[in-house]
Order: C-alpha cells, then structure tokens, then sequence
C-alpha cells in the first residue's frame, strides 16, 4: 500500500523524485526498466516522478528519446498528475513546445529552468516563463544559479509568480533564508526542496514539496525523514537527517548523476552507465560513495 499523499490539485507537492535513467551497456535507454523504477518509487511512498532533470541526463537524449520518456513515466505512473518532465530547453519556445508534449502525454505540471544560454536579466527571464505558461500546464520554477548563471532571487520569483506564471519554486541555491522572504513577497508560492542536503532546514521554513534525488535509491527511509521533517517531528527526523547526510549532499555535487547511480547499483536498484560527457567517478569520489551507502545499508536505511 502506498504511504503518498499526493494532491491531484496541486501535484507538485510532496516528493517528485528526479528520477535517473537506466541505460543499457550500450548506452540506449531502458524504457521497461524506466518503467518499473516509476511504478517501484511510487508503490515505495514517493508521490510522483520528475522525468528529463538534470539527474535523467535530459541533455543527452534525443527528441524522441526525451519524448517516449515523458510518455512511459505518464504510463507507468497510472495517474498522470503524478509526473512532472523537465521542460528545460535553450529557446522559450522550445521549453513551449515540450510543455505542450508533457500535456498531451497528461503530466499534471512541468519544472522549468530560467533561460541558461545566457545570462538573462529579470525582464527576460519573467518573458520567458510567461511564454511557457501559456501552453496551460502549472509551471514550477528552478532555481539552479549555479549551472544557469540566473538566480531567480525572492523578489524575482515574487514577480513571476504575480505574473501568474508559476505556481511553486524547487529552490535550489542552498540558501534556507531566503524560504522566509520567498514567504513574505509571494505567500502563494509554493516552497518545494531543491537540494537534498537542506531537506530539513527548508522543511521546517515551510517547503510543501521535495524535487529529490537520493530516493532513487533509498524511498522508504527517505520518505519517512521526509514526513517527519514537514510535520515538525525533530525526534525522528534530525536522527534519520545525521545518518543519511553524508549521502543527501552528493545530490548538490558535480557528480550527482554518477553518485546516485552508484548508490543504487549498491542498493540493487537500475543505476547503471551515463552518458557522456560525464564520464566514471574518479576512484576517491566511487570509494566515499561506497562507504556512505554501504554504511546506510549496514544500518538498515536502505
């Protein structure tokens, strides 16, 4: 039985699991793989997937691999509200075109970077979603300034937002203060974890939703911080938060992908290769990965 709380109103809330892509040796996408990781992650407590993130190497795909992604998550999942592609592109009118796939596949929201082929000022960046917006789809913002050289600060995401452009921010920057001015400039928005490794500092700030990472190999446990963490429940969360922190910061680090794969191919999950150019984790990085999952195995939180 699934231990979710999703919200078909509002299904950006509660855990959206940046999920990885399994690839195969050959380095081709494992649709049937994909397939029963989305259904496995749902059935595990998380309440819906994020396809074509960062950490599903969205720009390593095609146009029809990026596509069929989006349609088996929708498929898998059973409920299509319960996903939420990656609809991050050079152009706006790209990131348009595939917010217009994501709704006709049923996804129930989409995540959007700001313009990262440049570094766009506030008015184009408040253009930009406004365009994407107008394919309909709820649209929650990412800020990620370190990758995208935009930071989409408060009162820039309080400008969006009272353009009716976005519904929700994953915040990313790693800065827990700027949940409480986020709070006061935009009471509407909503605050969803962009970070693994801030996951308690932002719960209790108020975050309604955690865009994750490390569930991908670790749900259940990572569920239950989750929960306690949004319900104020320091006695069980701090506990859980101290052991697993040494695995929730790798999902900040360059080499997220790589790491997070590693800790399923640990855990007997599909991890697997990536796609270059990322390439294998060095053999200091691979080792302290071990160790922490490992470690996490050893005391029963995988």
């Amino acid at each position: 039985m699934s231990l979710a709380s999703h919200e078909p109103t509002r299904p950006w809330r509660g855990i959206m699991v940046a999920t990885t892509l399994p690839l195969r040796a050959d380095l081709s996408v494992d649709y049937d793989a994909y397939a029963e990781h989305v259904r496995w992650l749902i059935d595990s407590g998380c309440d819906g997937v994020v396809p074509n993130g960062s950490l599903g190497e969205y720009q390593t795909l095609t146009a029809e691999e990026r596509a069929r992604v989006v349609t088996t998550a929708v498929e898998a999942a059973g409920d299509g509200s319960r996903v939420m592609p990656g609809v991050a592109a050079y152009g706006s009118a790209e990131s348009r075109r595939w917010t217009e796939q994501a709704a006709e596949a049923g996804a129930g929201s989409v995540l959007l970077l700001p313009p990262n082929a440049y570094r766009a000022d506030h008015a184009t960046v408040r253009a930009h979603y406004a365009e994407v917006a107008k394919a309909g789809l709820p649209v929650v913002a990412y800020n990620n300034p370190f990758d995208t050289k935009v930071d989409l600060v408060p009162q820039l995401l309080a400008d969006i937002h009272g353009d009716g452009s976005i519904v929700a921010v994953k915040e990313f920057s790693g800065d827990v203060r700027r949940a409480y001015e986020i709070a006061e400039l935009a009471p509407g928005l909503d605050l969803l974890i962009g970070a693994d490794d801030v996951l308690l500092e932002l719960a209790l700030a108020g975050a309604v939703g955690w865009i994750a990472g490390y569930p991908n190999a670790l749900p259940e446990t990572t569920v239950r911080l989750y929960r306690a963490a949004v319900a104020g429940d320091l006695e069980t969360a701090l506990p859980l938060y101290r052991a697993l922190h040494s695995l929730l910061r790798w999902d900040s680090k360059t080499e997220f992908v790589q790491a997070i794969k590693l800790s399923m191919d640990i855990a007997g999950r599909p991890g697997g290769p990536v796609r270059a150019p990322r390439g294998p984790l060095s053999p200091e990085i691979e080792a302290a990965v071990r160790a922490a999952t490992e470690k996490a195995i050893a005391d029963g939180l995988v």
